[in-house]
């Protein structure tokens, strides 16, 4: 509704402004209810992988002609590739979208090593309006070394080769496989639906990796972690954090100054 209003009111704005009509008329307010994404648990977490690493090298359980019909699925890709583990890994550890999930090339992954860190640094197109670039957590590092040393057996490993599912040219159907098998993993693991009756989709990932920081970080402040992670401290507060109650931090929540500082 709220979408719709917003739409009206952009077509009598430009009436009022060429004097079709007079003046634009008061519109309601409309109260809009946020409703965040499910994400996973540690524990639901490593689930997802393992089914993901076992299911490798399996055949879907439904019929290739009812995958064509369903979902457009290609004769050939109904069996679980290694790719679907690493992309687990990967959104969990890097805070990237499902849709970059189309774009990632290798030209655009630099692996950086500093005294006490390693991660990778992304520097992905832009999306939503963001362009900086995205630091990874450690384990990504790992997980995209596995990738390119598959992938150079393949020849599939060059600058210009896209890090997942980089022999199907067509990146849209190549992102619409991703979440059918995806959703594979979640019917495995049983974890389809939220303990709230909420969907899980591919998203749900980036909703984990976002929420694991928030409660395990160590005094990560949101405007660094939104900025790492493409999006707004609003966006944070509204869709992430909303999750997040007292009682998973309720160590800082009792946590104490030295004497010296009080």
């Amino acid at each position: 509704v709220s979408q719709y209003l917003i739409a009206v009111r952009k077509v009598l704005t430009h009436a009022a402004r060429t004097d079709v009509i007079a003046s634009v008329p008061e519109f309601p307010k409309i109260k809009v209810v946020t409703s965040p994404r499910a994400g996973f648990t540690p524990t639901e977490y490593w689930r997802l992988l393992r089914s993901a690493r076992k299911l490798t090298g399996s055949e879907h359980p439904d019929n290739k002609h009812f995958l064509r019909a369903a979902y457009k699925m290609r004769h050939g890709h109904n069996t679980m590739p290694p790719d679907m583990a690493w992309i687990v890994g990967f959104m969990v550890n890097a805070f990237i979208r499902p849709s970059d999930l189309r774009t990632l090339k290798h030209r655009h992954v630099e692996i950086v090593s500093t005294g006490s860190s390693r991660y990778l640094r992304l520097t992905l197109p832009e999306t939503k309006k963001h362009s900086a670039p995205i630091v990874t957590l450690q384990p990504a590092v790992r997980i995209y070394q596995n990738i390119k040393k598959h992938q150079q057996q393949r020849t599939l490993s060059g600058p210009d080769d896209y890090l997942f599912l980089p022999d199907i040219k067509d990146r849209t159907y190549a992102l619409g496989l991703m979440s059918v098998l995806f959703n594979w993993v979640l019917s495995d693991t049983g974890l389809k639906q939220s303990t709230n009756d909420k969907p899980r989709t591919l998203y749900s990932l980036r909703h984990s990796a976002i929420t694991f920081r928030l409660l395990y970080g160590s005094g990560i402040d949101l405007l660094t972690l939104a900025r790492n992670a493409r999006t707004s401290v609003d966006v944070i507060n509204t869709h992430y954090a909303s999750t997040v109650t007292g009682e998973q931090n309720v160590m800082l929540l009792q946590s104490r100054r030295p004497l010296q500082q009080r």
